[in-house]
């Protein structure tokens, strides 16, 4: 369990100082994002971004793994 922190921790603190390279990234911003806009609400589900992200922690927890 130690472990397991140290290295979310550590994530973390990676992504957070990559920020902003990250922020230019065009995720959030796919085809297939749904974006509606009206007077008052706006209402935002990215599709695509979820299912892009899941693959490639997929991908990378994998590559762990082995």
């Amino acid at each position: 369990m130690p472990r397991i922190l140290i290295a979310t921790g550590l994530i973390l603190l990676f992504a957070g100082l990559c920020w902003p390279l990250l922020s230019r990234l065009p995720l959030g911003r796919l085809p297939g994002d749904i974006l509606i806009q009206r007077h008052n609400f706006t209402f935002y589900l990215p599709i695509t971004t979820c299912v892009l992200v899941s693959i490639i922690f997929s991908f990378i927890a994998c590559i762990i793994r082995r």
